[in-house]
């Protein structure tokens, strides 16, 4: 259900409503609007009379939302999430360049990519510390080490780290030094995870599973706000098909459809949506001009000695090519790409 207050709604009026909605144990979150304020309530298990707001001073109308995902829909907020992450903007006419390798090896490696993707108009650096593999005996990362590298490594080139919480038990270690929390593919119906996320203070990007519809992704983006943490970035990563030519399927019609109903930012990964390199390129430009509100790319100095994923990461050279591109297909699209800020 949502509460639409009047033009000119004081902030006692939206505070009295407020307070009716928890002292009925349910959850209010109050949606500040350029014109007016909107009132979500979640955590009803019932049918919640609208007669019991609708009657409150300040109070225009009450709504009933349709999907099962409430926070995340546009019925809840119409206009684009949008916000900041040391500088950079996210969402809207931005458009977020995520660049990076895929794991953090040493501090000399990370600072060798972190330097170039920037140089190359990257605005955000990826980097994996703890890493989910399919096999125990691959590259599990360097776990705290490489968050301290990253940390390192922001502190010299401005750039706003994003790296992946595996579990519980590393996600509050994570969030002390990521700017962006990442929830991989793997976890994304990892209900507790997704709650804890929710409540760490950072920004999060989640990535849809690989079997995952998009109404299961947005409920898991809906674990995330309804913990009280509006700055979620969706990310399609590829999907798992019947193909044997790349290793995923980058589901970009996902895009179009996602920004019709919800308000939060989708970006493109289109390293792990094909697995290969040489289809990166063409895939990054695809997810541009469909809309996507950003991409997040793997690039690695020599990925032939990559201790993870070197066979879908470009070498600097070829990410710059790919930057290029996207700067001209962004302007077609009404789209410009943020400067990093500071170092």
């Amino acid at each position: 259900m949502l509460i639409v207050m009047k033009m000119g709604a004081s902030a006692d009026q939206v505070s009295q409503v407020v307070h009716e909605i928890e002292s009925n144990g349910l959850k209010a979150h109050p949606i500040p609007g350029a014109q007016r304020t909107a009132i979500g309530i979640t955590g009803n298990l019932g049918v919640i009379e609208s007669g019991w707001f609708v009657s409150m001073p300040g109070v225009l109308e009450v709504i009933r939302v349709s999907h099962p995902y409430k926070l995340v829909s546009r019925e809840f907020k119409p206009e684009p999430t949008q916000f900041e992450v040391r500088g950079v903007p996210v969402g809207g006419e931005n458009f977020l360049v995520i660049a990076g390798p895929c794991s953090v090896e040493s501090y000399e490696q990370t600072r060798s990519v972190a330097q170039k993707v920037k140089e190359s108009g990257a605005n955000m650096l990826r980097g994996g510390a703890f890493k989910p593999r399919t096999s125990p005996y691959s590259f599990q990362g360097l776990a705290l080490e490489g968050l301290k590298i990253l940390a390192r490594v922001r502190e010299e080139t401005g750039l706003p780290i994003v790296t992946e919480a595996t579990d519980i038990d590393v996600l509050d270690q994570v969030a002390e030094y990521a700017d962006v929390v990442q929830i991989g593919a793997r976890n994304m119906q990892n209900f507790s995870l997704l709650r804890r996320a929710g409540q760490c203070g950072r920004p999060v990007l989640l990535k849809r599973g690989m079997s995952a519809t998009l109404k299961e992704l947005l409920l898991a983006a809906e674990y995330v706000l309804d913990q009280g943490n509006p700055q979620v970035i969706l990310c399609e990563r590829g999907i798992r098909t019947y193909t044997d030519h790349t290793r995923n399927t980058l589901d970009l019609s996902v895009v179009p459809a996602i920004q019709e109903i919800s308000h939060l930012p989708v970006i493109a990964d289109p390293s792990h949506g094909a697995g290969v390199s040489r289809s990166v390129l063409p895939l990054a430009r695809a997810s541009v001009a469909v809309g996507a509100d950003g991409l997040m790319v793997e690039v690695h100095g020599e990925p032939e000695k990559a201790l993870s994923d070197g066979d879908q990461a470009l070498v600097p050279t070829e990410f710059d090519q790919l930057m290029d591109e996207v700067r001209e297909l962004a302007l077609v699209m009404k789209r410009k790409i943020p400067v990093a800020v500071g170092a």
